[in-house]
């Protein structure tokens, strides 16, 4: 089943049940695909693309809920939560940090790297090989430190 598919089936059990914070991160996952769909490229949405997409909302909703946090806007922050957790229930299981520690030290021998000089190699293949499972932030943070 396509995530498109799934949102629309889950859109209409939010419906029916009036779970308004559902609603809210359904509708705006919905609007997303819609705009992928539409915006002329001709390309279809495959996975990769999905979870990126996926990120991209979570990430928009997690600048906004420090700046919430940071005004004292809990009201608008709690919004953010609640959508946050609606979305990344379509994204892939999160790394732990002891996993993803470990696969970067696997792939900080795989390419021989040995100074912060070869952070760009570690990064590029990490970020293909942990798309959807872990945050570009936090495997950039768990790199600097191995490197360091």
């Amino acid at each position: 089943m396509s995530l498109e598919q799934k949102i629309m089936q889950d859109l209409k059990v939010a419906m029916k049940a009036k779970d308004q914070a559902s609603l809210r991160g359904i509708r705006a996952i919905k609007s997303a695909i819609q705009l992928a769909k539409t915006d002329g490229s001709g390309r279809e949405l495959d996975d990769a693309a999905e979870i990126k997409m996926l990120q991209k909302l979570v990430k928009q909703r997690q600048d906004s809920l420090g700046i919430y946090e940071q005004q004292g806007r809990e009201d608008l922050a709690t919004v953010e939560r609640e959508e946050i957790e609606v979305i990344q229930r379509y994204l892939p299981a999160q790394m732990t940090d002891e996993v993803l520690e470990q696969k970067l030290r696997e792939i900080i021998e795989r390419v021989g790297a040995e100074s912060m000089r070869d952070m760009g190699k570690v990064m590029g293949i990490a970020s293909k090989e942990f798309a959807g499972q872990a945050d570009g932030k936090t495997i950039s943070a768990k790199v600097k430190s191995l490197l360091g």
